[in-house]
C-alpha cells in the first residue's frame, strides 16, 4: 500500500483526527478548496438540523508548507464546535460528578440499542452497558475526516488529469431512468447545486417529493450514489493477487462507509440479466489508434485493473437507523421490551454520502496510482506516469507479443 491513512475521533469528542501517509512532496493544497469539499458534505435535500450549527472547523497541523505538501505524513484536526456542550459526558478524565453527568439529559445511560445501528453488537463486543460510547465512534460523523483526507488525495489526481464526480441515481423506489445523460468531469457543479444531487432534474423532483413523504411519516430513506473517475491510465490494479485487484479495493472502500450495504462495478448486476454478447465491451483502435472501448459496462474495471475507460461504481446505502418513529428493541439494563433510543438523524443522507464515495475512492485510486508509478515528488510521479502512459494504450507487436 503506498497510501495509507487513519482517524480517530468521536461525533462529540472534542475534535475528528486524520492522518495521510504517502503522498508525494509538491502537491498544491488549497485551504479554500479544503473548506469547501467539507461544506459539500453538509449538502442534501432531507438533512437533520444539526447541519444548521455544526461547522466543521479544521487545522492542518503537519505535511503541508507554503502551499505544498513535503512528502510526510499530512495531519488534520477537525474541532467540534459543540464540545462545551459535551465536556462532562464525553470528557477523557473520570467525572468529579458522576452522578450528576448521568442525571443530565445528554449523560443519561443509552441502553435501549436501535437494529440496524452499532448499537447492540458494540456493547456486547465491548463489555458495555451503554451504547453511547458504542454510537459515538459508529456515528458518520467520522466521515468528515475522510473528506479532508480524500480531498489530498483528490488534489494529486487533478495534477495527474484524473476528475471525479458522484451522483445520487436512486432514492427509495425512486430512480434514475437508465438512458438519462450522466454527469461528466464538468458537470460537478451542477450536481452539486441540486437539492439531492440528482443530475436528471425529473427524478431530482420525485426524489425530493419522496424524502418530504417520508418525513411526513417519520421514516427514512436510502438510495444510492456513483461515482465515476475520468483520466485514468490503464494499468492500475492488478490480476494477480485478490487483495491487489482494484475492484476488490473499492468495495472495501465503499463498504466501509457507515450504512453502506452493497456496491456495483460498472453494470453490476445488471451484466448478470444479459448474455455474453451484450455484457462485455468490444475493443476497437481510437481515432488515435489507440486501444479503447466501444462501452462502458465493465466500469473501467476488467481482472481488477483499469482499462482507462471511465472508473465507475456504485454504492448502495441502506436508511438510517434512527427514526423518529423508533423500532422495537429491548432495554438491555431491564431485559424488557422497549422502543430504540431516538437520536438527531436526517430523514435521507444519499446526497452526502456521494461526497464521501468521492474521498474513498479518490483515496483508494491514488494509491494503486502510486502503487504503479512511484515517486517522492510530484514532479516525478508525473514523470513516471507520461512515460508509462506513452506506451500503455498503443498496439505493440514483436518479442512474441501482438499486443501490450
Amino acid at each position: 500500500m503506498a497510501l495509507r491513512y487513519l482517524t480517530a475521533g468521536e461525533s462529540h469528542g472534542p475534535a475528528l483526527v486524520g492522518i495521510l501517509e504517502g503522498l508525494p512532496a509538491g502537491v498544491p493544497v488549497d485551504r479554500a478548496v479544503l473548506d469547501h469539499e467539507l461544506a459539500r458534505r453538509r449538502l442534501g435535500h432531507g438533512r437533520s438540523p444539526r447541519m444548521s450549527f455544526e461547522v466543521d472547523r479544521l487545522d492542518l497541523l503537519g505535511g503541508v508548507r507554503h502551499g505544498l505538501t513535503i512528502g510526510s505524513p499530512v495531519a488534520v484536526v477537525i474541532h467540534n464546535t459543540e464540545w462545551p456542550k459535551w465536556a462532562g459526558v464525553m470528557g477523557v478524565d473520570a467525572p468529579s460528578d458522576p452522578v450528576g453527568v448521568a442525571a443530565s439529559g445528554r449523560g443519561a445511560p443509552l441502553t435501549r440499542p436501535r437494529p440496524g445501528h452499532a448499537d447492540l453488537v458494540g456493547m456486547q463486543k465491548y463489555d458495555l452497558d451503554d451504547a453511547r460510547t458504542i454510537l459515538e465512534r459508529a456515528s458518520a460523523r467520522e466521515t468528515a475526516t475522510r473528506v479532508a483526507l480524500g480531498y489530498f488525495a483528490r488534489a494529486l489526481l487533478v495534477e495527474l488529469g484524473a476528475r471525479i464526480v458522484s451522483h445520487v441515481v436512486r432514492i427509495g423506489e425512486v430512480a434514475v431512468p437508465d438512458d438519462a445523460p450522466a454527469p461528466g468531469p464538468d458537470d460537478l457543479d451542477a450536481v452539486d447545486a441540486d437539492p439531492v444531487r440528482c443530475f436528471d432534474a425529473g427524478s431530482s423532483a420525485r426524489m425530493q417529493e419522496r424524502i418530504d413523504r417520508a418525513k411526513s411519516e417519520r421514516d427514512t430513506l436510502g438510495g444510492v450514489v456513483e461515482v465515476a473517475v475520468h483520466g485514468l491510465p490503464p494499468g492500475l490494479g492488478s490480476h494477480v493477487h485478490w487483495d491487489r485487484k482494484l475492484d476488490t479495493r473499492l468495495a472495501a472502500a465503499l463498504m466501509s462507509i457507515q450504512a453502506f450495504k452493497g456496491v456495483e462495478v460498472g453494470d453490476g448486476f445488471r451484466s448478470a440479466e444479459r448474455p455474453g454478447s451484450r455484457a462485455h465491451d468490444e475493443i476497437l483502435l481510437d481515432g488515435d489508434h489507440r486501444l479503447a472501448r466501444a462501452t462502458g459496462r465493465a466500469g473501467g474495471l476488467e481482472g481488477g485493473t483499469t482499462t482507462g475507460e471511465v472508473l465507475r461504481v456504485r454504492g448502495a446505502m441502506k436508511p438510517l437507523s434512527s427514526l423518529t418513529r423508533p423500532l422495537a428493541t429491548v432495554d438491555v439494563a431491564t431485559g424488557e421490551p422497549a422502543e430504540a433510543i431516538q437520536q438527531r438523524s436526517d430523514v435521507c443522507a444519499v446526497p452526502r454520502a456521494g461526497i464521501v464515495a468521492e474521498a474513498v475512492v479518490a483515496l483508494t485510486v491514488a494509491d494503486a496510482l502510486l502503487e504503479k508509478t512511484g515517486g517522492d515528488s510530484l514532479g516525478e510521479v508525473r514523470r513516471n506516469l507520461e512515460a508509462y502512459r506513452a506506451t500503455a494504450a498503443r498496439p505493440r507487436a514483436g518479442a512474441g507479443r501482438t499486443w501490450r
